[in-house]
């Protein structure tokens, strides 16, 4: 059995649509989420909103990121060494934006200005980068173009100061495909990554790479249903690997937490998230020091929730 609690990241707010959360642990006990939020996805006021978590309860709601009349999307929040480093996109669509980042050293209590990736390189495009034991830092990023979809992978071994594209991954059999990878380690140097792909595909995708994350397979379809939403993964310190992702080719209800003991081979339900009619969607999860899991998710895209389990 596992213990769930679920709680809001805010009760009210003044903006009336919000998706695309992500989460990371500061200090023991104390979280931040961050989101985009406004009007509705792709209009001019969608800004980078943030609350911190601490005590049990979620405060400080504020805009952290914006570009006047220009929307922001996918932020990403990731803690490397002392600061906390917020990828985000800006752009009139996923066709046409550009990456950007800020870094905070007081643990998200003030920001560095906004700060432009090079033109090609997007950042980590909706789930947090993984660090290996070499220090070496994987962001899975994607572009999506007109009438095709590829997952890359950005390869740091500088601590972000200069980036490697690796990539195309792609899905041979429809180039319109895949995007949103979420990447694990499975032993060694081989790497794992779920992707996000369309609904002519309806299915998770799956890609590996055997050297570090340096070279990667094609993608290959898996037997999860998959109705092209946002998903994410977790390696656990007990080995499972934990996934969050709606299992349906249509809708984004349910929204499930499955389990698998090998690495990503085998996977079963284990968990129910949300089961009502209405969205819940692109999911972030992490595992806390302490071991407990931190899950936040689009709520209907009135609100971020926030689910934590014990087990």
């Amino acid at each position: 059995m596992v213990k769930v609690t679920k709680r809001f990241v805010f009760e009210q707010a003044p903006f009336r649509e919000c998706h695309a959360s992500t989460i990371v642990q500061v200090a023991p006990n104390r979280f931040l989420c961050a989101f985009f939020a406004g009007a509705r996805e792709g209009a001019r006021d969608v800004a980078i909103w943030l609350a911190e978590y601490e005590n049990g309860a979620w405060r400080g709601l504020r805009k952290v990121a914006e570009e006047r009349g220009i929307p922001c999307w996918n932020p990403v929040l990731f803690r490397y060494g002392p600061a906390i480093w917020l990828f985000y996109k800006v752009g009139p669509s996923p066709q046409t934006w550009s990456g950007y980042y800020k870094k905070s050293t007081d643990g998200g209590q003030s920001w560095s200005p906004p700060e432009l990736l090079p033109a090609g390189l997007l950042g980590p495009i909706k789930n947090k980068p993984l660090v290996l034991a070499d220090g070496t830092i994987l962001a899975g990023s994607s572009v999506e173009s007109y009438n095709t979809w590829a997952v890359w992978v950005e390869r740091s071994e500088d601590g972000m100061k200069s980036w490697q594209k690796l990539g195309p991954i792609y899905d041979p059999e429809e180039l319109y495909g895949v995007i949103q990878p979420t990447i694990w380690i499975v032993e060694g140097n081989h790497l794992r990554m779920a992707m996000r792909a369309t609904r002519r595909i309806g299915v998770v995708c799956m890609a590996d790479s055997f050297d570090g994350g340096r070279t990667w397979t094609t993608a290959r379809r898996t037997q999860i249903p998959h109705p092209s939403s946002g998903l994410d993964a977790v390696r656990l310190q007990d080995g499972r690997v934990l996934l969050v992702h709606n299992p349906t080719r249509t809708g984004r209800s349910p929204l499930i937490v499955s389990v698998s003991d090998d690495g990503g081979n085998r996977w079963r339900p284990w968990l129910t998230l949300e089961d009502e009619p209405g969205e819940y969607s692109y999911p972030g999860i992490i595992e806390a020091d302490d071991g407990s899991v931190h899950i936040v998710y689009t709520w209907r895209r009135r609100r971020i929730r926030h689910a934590v389990l014990e087990p």
